[in-house]
């Protein structure tokens, strides 16, 4: 069994995907718009402000796999529309500090730091930080 996370944005869905792509060394192995879906038998059409969203994209780096899409403009939160993720963490474990620390600087440009990266006492290196896409991510360094 694996998870993978998937994570939903508004609009900037493929900006997110690139930064991540370069960020954790990963190869984006499928991308598709909501302009690109078929049409479908009772399916209404895709507004023309939707048609570069993205449908569905997949992030691999190396054995894991990050996936996401942008939600419809307009829709309301309860029928798939954009809501802020909450509840939630995407934890990172990086191999070393001086990983964690390349890592938690680069997500938190332009984003939040909630909890800086330092040491604590079960890791080397620990930081909380909500990217500017709006992802929050806890970057982990593993005790040794």
């Amino acid at each position: 069994m694996q998870f993978n996370p998937y994570l939903n944005f508004d609009g900037n869905c493929a900006e997110a995907f690139a930064f991540y792509a370069r960020l954790f060394g990963g190869t984006i192995v499928h991308q598709s718009s909501f302009g690109e879906m078929p049409p479908g038998e009772g399916m209404p059409p895709i507004p023309e402000s939707a048609r570069s969203r993205i449908m569905h994209v997949r992030l691999q780096v190396k054995d894991q796999a990050l996936m996401g899409s942008d939600t419809m403009p307009g829709a309301d939160a309860s029928c798939g529309g954009y809501q802020p993720a909450q509840g939630l963490w995407v934890s990172i474990q990086a191999a070393d500090v001086a990983e964690g620390r390349r890592l938690f600087d680069a997500l938190a440009q332009g984003g939040q730091a909630a909890m800086p990266f330092a040491a604590t006492f079960w890791s080397p290196g620990f930081g909380m930080v909500k990217d500017r896409f709006g992802t929050p991510w806890m970057v982990n360094v593993p005790q040794t």
